[in-house]
């Protein structure tokens, strides 16, 4: 039902789009999406509060519930903010932006309704963005959109309503993500790539740190894979960084119709140079950075805390936001990143000098290769890097798996894991950290656990496809000679008859006095 739901909604809101391009228009239909579930729960509050204030059994009974009291106490906002929900002025409630659907400044209306809800709701300050006067639509086409929108039912009390908008949101974040291409790829990170990183790291307590949120994924996975495994979102705080300013909004957006408490920093801005979390040590990093960035450098970087394992080269940002990462983490800490192929074997620049300090100082724990085609419209192999502030198990080793043959095509385009692949993953990390009833063991072609002297004769080159070899093949007892005398037989039988066919196939054409 709700698959359903998601894929009309999203073909009517693409045939809305006309001739605007997806980067943009996804603000736009996203920030309609996020109005209209506050609105609702707000509405549902509503109800519910009524139906409390007449109910002589209910500590909210109210002795005389006269229409003027009544609207009285419906209008307290203690009673909304006390169950999380964010206060609607009458202005901005979605019934009244509808109404005006049809009119000619529905852009301007619904960008003073934003307004009126920022100013009453100071964690959604600056987070709204308020671009619909401008927006360029044909004309009619926004109160479209608005009735579109309409049709999303968030009526549900508490969880439900909140599942419902984040799998909308969600579905809505991954089609624009496909729209776009390799720009959809710079705020939306795949699930099943986020999914084998939660599944790893484990993120069940502390707090939980992003870089470079885009359109906050990781934090939505981890709040899933928490809820999974019985835990509470509450028990982890999130922190994030993000440079975009309409990305930024995204995620803060994304973030709070989950009721995610989060801390985005104060701004927009760039992580290298405006540090939004200086003094943070986090528990657990989740990150996918921008691949291989080069205008990333600024000469206040020189010498930087950061660069505990040398300077990383200024043509190319994957070892700065490695030691980022590295120095954002407690003691204990643990980081899961994604990054391009090359960062594994890459000798330019200094990235080999960087790699091997990092490599002999114990730091990396984990590396793992992907398949291709796992993010939108790009071919571009990934891996993912597991780091550690300190080794408490399998000290001086490297677990190395090549997930490249694990994945199902979803598209023509594109390569996802399934639920068995990364569970398969994620076993194979466990039993090699001891944390389960399972002993590890190497796999040929899959993985292997590698000590670092061995990792140093390899010139501190982390590609796994070096050191698990090549995947164990079934011995059949079937001579070379004897299997090659059958494929022999069988090809000469198929040729043979290939020619009576073509012979068929002429006399045929003769007889209809066609001749080639």
């Amino acid at each position: 039902m709700i698959d359903d739901i998601k894929k009309t909604l999203w073909a009517t809101a693409d045939k809305l789009r006309a001739n605007m391009d997806a980067a943009e228009y996804k603000h736009i239909v996203l920030g309609l999406i996020f109005v209209k579930y506050i609105s609702d729960t707000f509405h549902t509050h509503r109800v519910e509060l009524t139906e409390r204030f007449k109910d002589a059994g209910d500590d909210y009974f109210l002795d005389d519930p006269n229409a003027n009291l009544l609207q009285e106490e419906l209008e307290d906002r203690d009673y909304y903010k006390e169950a999380n929900i964010f206060w609607v002025p009458e202005a901005a409630r979605w019934e009244n932006l509808r109404a005006q659907a049809k009119q000619a400044d529905i852009g301007k209306r619904i960008d003073d309704a934003l307004t009126l809800i920022e100013t009453e709701n100071p964690k959604l300050k600056g987070i709204l963005d308020k671009r619909y006067a401008r927006v360029q639509l044909p004309d009619g086409k926004l109160g479209e959109l608005v009735d579109m929108v309409s049709t999303i039912g968030f009526g549900a009390t508490g969880q439900t309503a909140r599942d419902l908008l984040g799998q909308v949101y969600e579905y809505f974040l991954g089609q624009f993500a496909s729209a776009e291409g390799k720009r959809g790829g710079q705020f939306y990170t795949p699930a099943s790539i986020v999914k084998t990183l939660v599944a790893i790291l484990d993120p069940h307590q502390g707090q939980v740190y992003d870089p470079c949120c885009g359109s906050g994924g990781m934090f939505v996975q981890s709040e899933k894979f928490i809820e999974a495994h019985g835990g509470k979102i509450d028990d982890v705080s999130i922190y994030g960084q993000e440079s975009n300013p309409t990305t930024w909004r995204l995620a803060a957006m994304n973030l709070a119709i989950r009721g995610i408490d989060f801390n985005l920093g104060k701004e927009p801005a760039d992580t290298f140079t405006r540090n939004q979390h200086p003094d943070l040590r986090a528990d657990f990093v989740l990150a996918n950075p921008p691949f291989n960035i080069s205008d990333w450098w600024h000469a206040s970087l020189e010498g930087d805390p950061r660069w505990v394992y040398g300077t990383p080269p200024q043509g190319n940002a994957n070892y700065a936001w490695l030691q980022h990462m590295l120095y954002h983490l407690k003691p204990t800490g643990r980081a899961g990143i994604v990054l391009a192929n090359g960062s594994m074997s890459s000798s330019q620049n200094s990235e080999g000098d960087v790699r091997r300090a990092m490599v002999e100082a114990d730091k990396v724990e984990i590396m793992v290769a992907m398949p291709g085609q796992l993010f939108f419209n790009t071919q571009i192999p990934a891996c993912l890097w597991f780091l550690v502030k300190q080794k408490t198990k399998r000290k001086g080793e490297v677990l190395f798996i090549d997930a490249r043959r694990l994945g199902t095509m979803i598209s023509r385009v594109q390569i996802e894991f399934t639920d068995a692949d990364i569970q398969r993953i994620a076993d194979t990390v466990h039993a090699w950290r001891a944390e389960g009833e399972v002993e590890y063991a190497d796999v040929a072609g899959f993985c292997r656990s590698v000590t670092l002297a061995e990792i140093a004769e390899h010139g501190h080159v982390l590609t796994p496809g070096r050191y698990v070899g090549a995947e164990a093949v079934e011995d059949d007892d079937e001579a070379f000679a004897e299997k090659m005398l059958k494929l022999t037989e069988t090809l000469g039988e198929q040729m043979a008859k290939g020619v009576e066919l073509d012979a068929l196939i002429r006399q045929k054409l003769g007889g209809l006095g066609y001749e080639f």
